[in-house]
């Protein structure tokens, strides 16, 4: 017996539709929001400074929205005050994140604290003496160039193949027993201050410049020694930040460009110094002035302070790491590899950070889910 044929798909709805349809005759604006995920607004404080389900809505989409890799922490501080701070399972707020790039602009600021201390001048060359042998002319290179990434080094990064990245081979291959000889040994590609070069190698260099000063004659375990000390003392000691940790290679040199670690309410610790132009707690911790130069536009990179990334539009048609058409010009920040973010907007009293695993193809729509929470937020 043949069977009876069904009603279409289109005929069965039809009657359903129609009284959905008649439903929303009647409702004043678009439909209400899905609830909130379990957990999703206890990770915001009842007054965070605006509208709370807002802010948490901002922050879940971090975690739970498709196509901006996984993210594992966020804390987002306002007024010098946490008011969203949330983890992925396996994270907590003991939990240490390394940096990757981030780690740049905390060694900028411990050159600026070696600076007001009058052991550097921004407009000398470092210490490096074979750099100052007649006829070389590395010896033009001066401490402002390597912070403003424009020491005309022959610093490759990101380029393919990867394992002739400049990043690459002084991390992983040639120079990985003493990466700030590898940066070091470098020829000039461009006269020094000409152009701008996005160089790990050439924070390294300043890693080395710390361990110079510090311990002119002293092995690798006394450059270790010298170094972890001095950030202990100067930086991670008067800001609160317990958890901060650096890296060393087996010549004893701070991995100063990438390996940092901290948990992330002190990666905020640290945006809230930037914020505050130096100062905890009514102490001038870092030398006045060093935040204002580190977030002045290197004269050959609109978009690049002192290790330090600005919210301005670049030169480069292929290069936006913020959001300059959405947030403050004020913003600035550190970004690090696979989307370690730490911004910071004076204007509005916010620092956000942002620590988790994106691959760079996912890189803009993390930037705009970030950039979400900084449009809740007026100026003050």
């Amino acid at each position: 017996m043949p069977r009876r044929a069904l009603p279409s798909l289109r005929t069965r709805l039809w009657p359903i539709l129609l009284l959905l349809a008649l439903a929303g005759c009647g409702q004043d604006g678009p439909p209400p929001l899905p609830p909130l995920p379990d957990g999703a607004l206890e990770a915001v404080v009842v007054e965070p400074g605006v509208p709370r389900e807002p802010l948490a809505r901002a922050v879940d989409a971090l975690f739970t929205r498709d196509g901006i890799g996984e993210t594992r922490a966020v804390v987002v501080m306002h007024g010098g005050k946490v008011v969203a701070e949330r983890y992925a399972d396996g994270y907590d707020a003991n939990t240490r994140f390394v940096g990757w790039s981030m780690s740049k602009t905390v060694t900028a600021v411990l050159v600026g604290i070696m600076e007001g201390d009058g052991r550097l001048a921004l407009d000398d060359p470092p210490p490096i003496d074979h750099w100052q042998r007649a006829g070389d002319p590395r010896g033009e290179i001066t401490l402002r160039h390597l912070l403003q990434m424009r020491s005309g080094l022959r610093h490759a990064e990101m380029v393919e193949p990867r394992y002739e990245s400049s990043e690459v081979r002084m991390m992983f291959l040639d120079g990985r027993d003493d990466m700030a000889a590898w940066a070091e040994a470098q020829p000039l590609d461009h006269e020094p201050g000409q152009h701008f070069q996005y160089s790990t190698a050439s924070t390294v260099i300043l890693g080395d410049v710390l361990a110079r000063l510090l311990v002119p004659d002293g092995g690798p375990s006394d450059r270790v020694e010298a170094v972890s000390d001095f950030v202990a003392a100067r930086l991670a000691g008067p800001v609160g930040m317990s958890s901060l940790v650096g890296e060393y290679d087996a010549a004893g040199t701070l991995v100063a460009g990438s390996s940092f670690w901290a948990n992330a309410r002190d990666w905020a610790k640290f945006g809230e110094l930037l914020r505050t132009g130096g100062v905890v707690g009514g102490v001038q911790v870092v030398p006045r002035g060093w935040v204002d130069f580190m977030r002045s536009p290197s004269p050959r990179a609109p978009d690049y302070g002192a290790q330090m990334w600005l919210n301005h539009q670049s030169e480069v048609d292929d290069r936006e790491v913020l959001f300059p058409d959405q947030g403050r010009e004020t913003l600035f920040g550190a970004a690090g590899h696979m989307g370690q973010y730490l911004l910071v907007s004076p204007s509005q009293r916010l620092t956000v950070v942002r620590l988790g695993h994106t691959p760079n193809e996912e890189a803009d729509a993390l930037v705009d889910a970030l950039a979400e929470i900084f449009a809740l937020y007026p100026e003050r």
